[in-house]
């Protein structure tokens, strides 16, 4: 049975004062059944998360108690993209015919300030600073660029594409492009990245509405994005992932290219048929590590890349076409649905100023959460 997405929902990143983020996921929610023409009776199951914001299932006493089965997700930065595999599956095995998939998240000023104990590790990893994921996607590029030939520009040239691509999209939290000189020599906050190469903790809700083959025949659709493949994976002994508190020398395959492997093999693609991407950039050097580990390119192929342009809106494989997490801040729950939320809308055509040209036919998105698992889904028009 195949699946499609068939309603989208957004309610814009940043901050929004007076409104909760549990408001702002029904925000979503309201818009993307509108978006895909149905009532919040009929749908059978939903699957949502938040980080900071509250369980999601509590949603059901704005939008209505409908007596549905409703899950709550929790997988770090993964939640989004683990909820919009749930509800694939649920309608893939039959138990239903719509589904939603939908997170939220309002984080307080401030870095992420995760507890050790609630990642399985002693008091001493965070006495000793671990904790501070800054430093981690740090010392992460750095291991990385001494052994691939990446340099700090490349780092610089993913900022630079991010917030042109950012100032494109109306929801995005930051909407000011920034230039490439005053990127290069913004303050360091943890060697190689600087204050425009990290992301920030965000508000924002998504919501998708994804629906059976046979559900899509009879709404009449016209304009459904089908869900080719998806898949989560978690680290292998040897990977070098955040909260690890550990790390071996000889390096393992790593959890996105295990998740990336499992759904190009799903939808029956490669990464040369790709359109458009979206990837984990919770920082710039996240990124281009992901082009890799993605398939798109071999490990440091990426400073070619970033120089000649490709992967910005007009090149070989547009990345972040809606400016990803640098541009639009990380409220946990939402931001892996934001990821499939502009993939729709760029093989919908309705990217506007950021539309990709040549009309995309198939989207990647890909989204890595801690301590060290990863989602991919792949969609096609």
């Amino acid at each position: 049975m195949d699946v499609a997405i068939i309603g989208i929902g957004i309610h814009p990143f940043g901050r929004t004062e007076g409104m909760s983020g549990l408001d702002q996921g029904v925000y979503a929610v309201r818009q993307a059944l509108k978006d895909a023409g149905v009532e919040w009776s009929d749908v059978e199951c939903a699957f949502g998360g938040s980080s900071a914001a509250g369980n999601a299932d509590i949603m059901v006493n704005q939008l209505g108690l409908t007596g549905l089965q409703f899950i709550n997700v929790n997988n770090g930065c993964a939640t989004g993209g683990s909820a919009v595999i749930s509800a694939y599956a649920s309608i893939k095995a039959g138990q239903s015919d719509i589904a939603l998939a939908v997170g939220f998240d309002k984080h307080p000023r401030g870095s992420f300030d995760p507890k050790p104990a609630d990642w399985g590790i002693d008091d001493w990893y965070g006495d000793q600073g671990f904790m501070l994921t800054t430093q981690f996607f740090a010392l992460k590029i750095q291991r990385y660029m001494a052994e691939f030939g990446i340099t700090p520009k490349a780092l610089a040239l993913v900022a630079e594409k991010a917030f042109h691509n950012g100032s494109l999209n109306e929801n995005a939290w930051r909407r000011s492009p920034v230039d490439l000189e005053t990127i290069e020599n913004a303050p360091m906050i943890n060697d190689p990245l600087n204050k425009f190469m990290f992301c920030s903790p965000a508000e924002g809700g998504v919501a998708l509405i994804l629906a059976s083959e046979k559900k899509v025949k009879e709404l009449g659709i016209q304009k459904p994005v089908w869900v080719k493949g998806a898949a989560v994976k978690t680290r292998l002994e040897g990977s070098f992932e955040v909260f690890s508190p550990s790390i071996q020398i000889e390096r393992s395959t790593p959890p996105t290219t295990l998740a990336s492997n499992a759904a190009f093999e799903m939808a029956g693609v490669g990464p040369e048929d790709i359109d458009v991407a979206q990837l984990q950039d919770t920082e710039s050097g996240a990124e281009i590590m992901h082009m890799a580990e993605n398939g798109f390119c071999a490990d440091g192929d990426q400073e070619k890349w970033l120089a000649e342009r490709a992967t910005w809106l007009n090149g070989k494989l547009p990345v972040n076409t809606d400016g990803g997490c640098l541009a639009n801040g990380e409220p946990i729950g939402a931001s892996g649905l934001r990821q499939v939320h502009e993939n729709v809308v760029q093989l919908r055509g309705e990217g506007g100023e950021r539309q990709v040209p040549g009309e995309p036919k198939v989207a990647y998105s890909h989204v890595y959460g801690a301590p060290g698992l990863s989602a991919v889904a792949i969609l096609e028009r």
